[in-house]
């Protein structure tokens, strides 16, 4: 499974993730999370990073307008459309996007599952609270092109593995605080995702 550490704020721990074997790294333009960042915080780490990394852009509540001058400005490759937008929007952006579904129920899982998507345990906040969504949910469906989100952590990713998500997403689970990773937490549960 590839690996993505979500809310960065620091180029110290994206560099840590980098070195611990992540495949993307995310950076959330969200004002009301603990993991904000603004376009020039985020700017400043994305240019310092090495090559073939995927930096995505986690939004919540913005306009296409929005999304695609701060991917521009910051140099994010993919936009994670992180609320229910409209199709219009979608056909606005500038840059690859994946949907993120909050998922209530199981059948929700299963929405969009001609394209890649992110399905996340749904809660009244966006992103990043921890919430694990009921695994038994994926039993018997595609997951080749979910990315699974929340709730996860080293001691519980490895038990993903038969299921076959194409990757797992993970914040609060590696962080030492709030918007501070984790290096050990990172290594091990990249690991045990591997």
């Amino acid at each position: 499974m590839r690996t993505k550490i979500c809310g960065i704020t620091s180029l110290e721990d994206a560099l840590g993730a980098i070195e611990a074997g992540a495949d993307a790294l995310g950076f959330v333009f969200y004002k009301k999370s603990p993991r904000y960042l603004d376009a020039k915080q985020a700017k400043s780490i994305i240019e310092q990073l090495p090559p073939f990394i995927e930096k995505v852009a986690l939004f919540v509540n913005e306009d296409a307008s929005t999304i695609n001058s701060i991917c521009r400005l910051t140099g994010a490759t993919l936009a994670q459309i992180h609320f229910e937008a409209d199709e219009h929007l979608y056909e606005e952006l500038e840059i690859p996007f994946i949907r993120v579904i909050r998922a209530r129920s199981q059948e929700d899982i299963v929405r969009y599952s001609d394209e890649y998507r992110l399905v996340d345990a749904y809660c009244e906040s966006y992103g990043g609270a921890g919430k694990r969504i009921n695994i038994e949910w994926f039993e018997n469906i595609e997951c080749s092109k979910i990315i699974l989100a929340g709730g996860l952590d080293a001691d519980n990713v490895s038990s993903l593995k038969p299921y076959g998500f194409y990757a797992v997403d993970v914040s609060s689970g590696v962080e030492k605080e709030y918007g501070k990773k984790d290096i050990d937490k990172m290594k091990k549960f990249i690991t045990n995702a591997h």
